[in-house]
């Protein structure tokens, strides 16, 4: 347990901090597997346009360093990969 006042402010914050990045993380699965869906219900143009805000909420998340430009880089080309490979 922290000892200083400092300390224990310090635990607080990163347990609502914590909460906070969780749920970020929640909304990025989501976002991906909203896309996974799409893609394979087969439906080219609702995937598109859930592939364009799942972009978006990757970007968002990657901004604020929930989690690093490279793995939301990786993220969005496997999900544009498996769209092009999508059959019209």
């Amino acid at each position: 347990m922290a000892n200083t006042a400092q300390a224990r402010k310090r635990a607080r914050q990163a347990v609502k901090q914590n909460a906070h990045n969780s749920s970020l993380r929640s909304t990025l699965r989501t976002a991906i597997k909203s896309t996974r869906k799409a893609i394979l219900a087969g439906d080219k143009p609702r995937a598109i346009e859930v592939f364009r805000t799942a972009s978006s909420v990757i970007d968002r998340i990657a901004d604020k360093k929930i989690i690093h430009k490279n793995k939301a880089a990786r993220h969005k080309s496997r999900l544009a990969h498996a769209l092009k490979a999508l059959n019209p």
